[in-house]
C-alpha cells in the first residue's frame, strides 16, 4: 500500500521545498514530491496531524461553489471512512474550505493542516477543487474505494501553497473513431480532474462518425454518426447529452472544447449532405482508418451555411470560451482553398463569441486574432513547419503543444503493446514526460505557450478499459508538465511518486500500463 503522502511531512528533517530551490540530497523523502502528482509548487512539513474522524466535518464559504466543492469532497470520502461528514458553513476545525478572493489567482490554492484541522484557501472555486484533489493524494489509496475501510484517515502537519504553471491543461477525446457514451466520457472526466487537467477537448466529427445532433442538419447524426472505424453501430449525442457532459464537466472545473474538424476529415458529413461535395455526389459512409481523402467544397457558398449553422448551434450549447475547427491533414484541399476556407470560417467563430483554436496547420493561413494553434509536431518535424508555427506564435498566436511522439496517449508504449498505434513512434512513459514545454520549440516566445495537451484517437480503442490503459500512466505526465514549475522537472524523482499512484488507480478501477521504467509497488 502506498505511505500516506502526510506521513511523509512528518519525518524529521522538516526542509521547505520551493520553486527554484532543490530537494536536500540527504533527505529525500522528506517532502511530499516523492508522492504528489503533479508536484506542487511549494511544500512546507511539520507540526502535528490532523485525523478525519465520525465527528469531522466540512466546513465551506457562505458560497454557492464552495459548498459544491465541499460536497463534492464529501462524496469521495464518505463511502470509504464510512462518515457522515457534514456540510455545514458553521463551526470551527475539521476540514475546511475557505475562498479568500483575490489571493492565489485563478486556480491556486494553500492547504494547511494540523491537528486542529485541514483548511483549503483559494481565491476562487477551481483552486478549492484542486486543493481537495491534493488532500486526496495526502490519504491511504483505500479513501477512493465505494465501501467502508480500515482508517486511519490522517493528514500530517505542514503547508502546502501551488498554483498552475499553464492556464491550459487539457486531454483529448476521439469520440468519431469510436462513440463513447456520456456515462464512459464522465469516467474520463473523473480521471482527468483528479490530476488537475483543466480541458476536455472533444472531438466530435471526422471521417468515420458525426456525434453531435444539429438541428438544421439533421442528418449528420442520424446518418453520419450510423457508423464507426470497423462498421460498428457508431453513434451520437443529444443535444441534452451533450449539455450533460459540459455540465458534468464544469463540475469537476474542466471546460468542454468542442471540435468540428474541418475542410477534411469530413467524410461523415459529405456522406450526409451531397450538396457539401464539390460534384454534388455523397460518398459512401466510411468505416476505415486513412486520412486525408475528404474536403468540403471551398467554392460552393452552402459550405459556409453549412459551417454557420454548425458553429451557431455548438456554440449555443458550450459554455467555454474555444470552438475548434481542426484544420489537419486537409490533404484533399488546395492551399488556395484551405487558406479561403479558414479566412471565410474563422470570422463566424468569433460571431458566436468564441475563440478560434486550430491544429496547428491553421498557421499556414491567416490565424485569427487571439487564436491558438495546437501543435502536433514531432521532434523531427521539419524546419520549415517549426520555423511556419513560432513565426505565427511571434505574430501572436497562442500554442497549445501537443506533440505527437511525446502526447499521443494512442501511440504504443512498446512493440508489444496490443492496443494503439506507432506512426509518430514508440512512447514509453519517460518520453512522454522528459521535455519542457517551454523550450520545446525554439524562437517561440514564452508568452505564446498557453500549455500542453493529450490527444487520445480511438481508432483502436472501443472500451473505457481501453482509454485507461493507453492514457495512463502517461496523463499524469502531461498534468504534471502543464501544472507545476519547471524546477520540480526531474524523471528519477517523477518516476517515484508515479508509482506511487498505483494503489489509488487499483482502488479506482483504473486500467494502467505497468511499464518497466517506473518502479511500481510489487502490490500494485
Amino acid at each position: 500500500m502506498v505511505r500516506v503522502l502526510g506521513s511523509l511531512l512528518l519525518v524529521a528533517a522538516a526542509g521547505t521545498f520551493t520553486a527554484g530551490a532543490a530537494p536536500t540530497p540527504t533527505t529525500p523523502a522528506a517532502t511530499p514530491l516523492d508522492r504528489v502528482v503533479p508536484a506542487p509548487a511549494s511544500v512546507r512539513p511539520g507540526g502535528a496531524p490532523y485525523r478525519i474522524t465520525r465527528d469531522t466535518a466540512i466546513k465551506v464559504s457562505d458560497h454557492r461553489e464552495a459548498r459544491r466543492v465541499g460536497e463534492y469532497l464529501a462524496a469521495v470520502l464518505r463511502p470509504s471512512t464510512g462518515y457522515p461528514l457534514p456540510v455545514t458553513t458553521r463551526g470551527r476545525g475539521g476540514i475546511r474550505l475557505h475562498l479568500d478572493p483575490g489571493r492565489y489567482g485563478a486556480e491556486g490554492y494553500r492547504l494547511d493542516s494540523g491537528s486542529g484541522g485541514v483548511t483549503i484557501t483559494a481565491g476562487a472555486p477551481a483552486g478549492l477543487f484542486h486543493g481537495v484533489q491534493t488532500l486526496r493524494q495526502l490519504l491511504p489509496a483505500t479513501v477512493e474505494m465505494k465501501s467502508v475501510q480500515r482508517g486511519p484517515w490522517t493528514v500530517a502537519g505542514g503547508t502546502v501553497e501551488d498554483r498552475p504553471r499553464y492556464s491550459y491543461r487539457g486531454a483529448m477525446l476521439d469520440v468519431s473513431r469510436h462513440f463513447f457514451t456520456v456515462g464512459q466520457v464522465k469516467r474520463y472526466i473523473d480521471e482527468l480532474a483528479l490530476y488537475k487537467i483543466n480541458k476536455l477537448h472533444l472531438h466530435l466529427s471526422d471521417d468515420q462518425g458525426w456525434r453531435l445532433a444539429i438541428d438544421s442538419w439533421p442528418r449528420l447524426a442520424t446518418y453520419g454518426g450510423s457508423t464507426q472505424v470497423g462498421g460498428g453501430p457508431g453513434g451520437f449525442y443529444t443535444k441534452a447529452e451533450y449539455k450533460e457532459i459540459v455540465r458534468y464537466a464544469s463540475s469537476r472545473f474542466l471546460e468542454v472544447v468542442p471540435e468540428i474538424d474541418m475542410p477534411g476529415h469530413t467524410n461523415a458529413a459529405l456522406a450526409s449532405y451531397a450538396d457539401l461535395n464539390c460534384d454534388g455526389v455523397a460518398p459512401p459512409l466510411y468505416t476505415g482508418t486513412e486520412v486525408g481523402f475528404s474536403s468540403l467544397c471551398a467554392s460552393k457558398e452552402v459550405t459556409y451555411d453549412f459551417a454557420e449553422d454548425v458553429i451557431r448551434e455548438l456554440a449555443a450549447l458550450t459554455p467555454g470560451r474555444y470552438l475548434h475547427i481542426g484544420g489537419d491533414e486537409a490533404h484533399s484541399t488546395s492551399h488556395e482553398d484551405y487558406v479561403k476556407f479558414m479566412d471565410r470560417v474563422q470570422p463566424i467563430v468569433a460571431k458566436y463569441g468564441k475563440t478560434v483554436v486550430g491544429w496547428h496547420q491553421l498557421t499556414g493561413a491567416h490565424p485569427a486574432r487571439g487564436a491558438l494553434a495546437q501543435y502536433w509536431g514531432m521532434d523531427d518535424a521539419s524546419a520549415e513547419e517549426k520555423a511556419q508555427v513560432v513565426a505565427a506564435a511571434q505574430n501572436g498566436t497562442g500554442l497549445v503543444l501537443s506533440p505527437a511522439d511525446r502526447l499521443y496517449l494512442d501511440m504504443k508504449y512498446t512493440e508489444d503493446t496490443p492496443l494503439g498505434q506507432d506512426w509518430a513512434g514508440l512512447v514509453e512513459v519517460r518520453r512522454a514526460y522528459d521535455w519542457d514545454p517551454g523550450n520545446y520549440l525554439a524562437g517561440a516566445p514564452s508568452s505564446s505557450i498557453k500549455g500542453v495537451e493529450s490527444p487520445l484517437w480511438t481508432e483502436t480503442l472501443v472500451t473505457s478499459a481501453d482509454l485507461e490503459y493507453m492514457a495512463f500512466p502517461r496523463l499524469a505526465g502531461t498534468a504534471e508538465l502543464g501544472w507545476s514549475p519547471a524546477a520540480t522537472h526531474d524523471w528519477d524523482a517523477y518516476k517515484v511518486r508515479l508509482a506511487a499512484q498505483a494503489p489509488r488507480w487499483d482502488a479506482l478501477g483504473i486500467s494502467y500500463y505497468r511499464s518497466p521504467q517506473v518502479p511500481w509497488p510489487s502490490s500494485g
